[in-house]
């Protein structure tokens, strides 16, 4: 078996691309992580090169905040929210029923406030747009997956050129929220039959990339040629291929190798 791995050696976008003979992928991530941390690495058991898809997850990966907690704070409610989120990320809590007791908790809240929610608190992750489009111009298709709601990840994945949108949908009712969802939970399996689903669409075998920073997205990294765990959680983290510790989200494009003057501004 033979190891690619690519590690960002500064902020300033060089990386140390070396191939070996043989040896464990894993293990060579700790020994790297050992002498590198915090680091911007990606091993891989096969030659690292631009994925034909894309697959990522929204909150605290293509955006910087968890839309589900600034919501509560428009209903007073964002401390007690927020401390669920946060285990349900790092694996303590299951998922579903994390988000069932969350959304719960916004019932009564007008739809309204999504969109201001949306306008004042909902931002970017500093890179994403440039990760994206750089990717679709190489001719990888795009997917957003989130465990979050279309409210916010549709008018996300427009403005960062996402292709598709697959998340969850709040229910409404004159108006206001009802605290329930409409169909069924987008989880951690969902979310990796996405990444499968989709590649399967594109032929036999194609390389994938998926991106994410919590428990509930371990599935799709480990289903992807490349997962990388973004700022992640720890079980997330030890869970991919690589990690993104210090930089933004183009070390992504670093580390597949694509050159800076490839990169497309989104």
């Amino acid at each position: 078996m033979r190891i690619a791995a690519a590690v960002m050696l500064d902020f300033c976008g060089d990386v140390l691309q070396i191939m070996l003979p043989n040896g464990d992928p894993a293990t060579l991530r700790r020994v790297l992580d050992t002498h590198f941390a915090p680091s911007d690495l990606l091993v891989s058991a096969q030659e690292i090169a631009v994925p034909r898809l894309f697959v990522s997850d929204m909150d605290s990966t293509m955006i910087g905040q968890e839309c589900i907690d600034e919501l509560a704070d428009f209903a007073g409610l964002k401390d007690r929210v927020a401390a669920i989120t946060e285990r349900a990320m790092q694996g303590e809590l299951d998922f579903v029923s994390a988000l069932t007791e969350r959304v719960g908790l916004l019932a009564g809240l007008p739809e309204d406030t999504i969109a201001t929610c949306l306008a004042d608190r909902i931002r970017p992750m500093e890179g994403a747009r440039t990760l994206v489009a750089t990717l679709k111009s190489k001719g990888c298709r795009t997917v957003l997956v989130t465990g979050g709601f279309h409210h916010f990840a549709d008018p996300v994945a427009e403005d960062l050129g996402f292709e598709h949108v697959v998340g969850n949908r709040l229910t409404v009712v004159d108006g206001k929220l009802t605290g329930g969802l409409v169909g069924g939970i987008v989880d951690s399996a969902v979310k990796r039959r996405v990444l499968v689903e989709e590649a399967l669409r594109l032929g036999e075998n194609v390389p994938t990339l998926a991106t994410g920073d919590g428990a509930n997205d371990i599935p799709m990294i480990e289903a992807a040629t490349w997962g990388i765990a973004f700022r992640a959680k720890p079980k997330a983290r030890s869970a991919a291929d690589g990690w993104i510790d210090r930089g933004d989200l183009t070390a992504i494009l670093s580390l597949l190798g694509i050159p800076r003057d490839e990169w497309v501004a989104g």
